[in-house]
């Protein structure tokens, strides 16, 4: 039943924030919220296994890791109640994976204008959140590792 209700809360939470516009939708505290919520509501851990950084990486990759962990895992790790994987696993209907560690097609600007300029009810990140020089360690990190 709590965990019923905490999802439920989640849930009402991003679609306030999608509703109330760039205002609500830029307060760091929101998207810490959520995954903060998330967390409460019995969502587990990430399971990043495919592109966790190996010991010896360059630090940027690891920064970069660190980054996602902090604010992107909460909602776009692998795994249930994570809503920005259950949304891309619903649009992509298995063509792609929705966990973005599993992604091997985010180039780094498409990842930089999503953070900046958030989608649907994600919220756009500014630079007083996420430094430019954190979104280009995170983008570093989603990148397709051949590049």
């Amino acid at each position: 039943m709590r965990r019923r209700l905490l999802s439920t809360l989640m849930w009402t939470l991003a679609l306030a924030v999608s509703w109330a516009g760039p205002s609500l939708a830029t307060d760091a505290r929101s998207a810490k919220v959520a995954a903060q919520a998330s967390s409460w509501a019995g969502a587990s851990a990430p399971a990043n296994q495919a592109a966790k950084p190996q010991p010896g990486a360059s630090s940027q990759l690891q920064r970069g890791k660190a980054v996602f962990d902090e604010w992107c895992a909460g909602c776009h790790a692998p795994g249930p109640r994570r809503p920005g994987t259950q949304a891309l696993d619903a649009l992509y209907k298995g063509k792609k994976p929705g966990a973005l560690e599993e992604r091997t097609d985010l180039v780094p600007k498409l990842t930089e204008t999503f953070v900046r300029k958030g989608v649907s009810v994600m919220p756009p990140f500014r630079k007083t959140e996420i430094t430019d020089a954190d979104l280009a360690a995170l983008a570093a990190y989603l990148a397709p590792k051949n590049q």
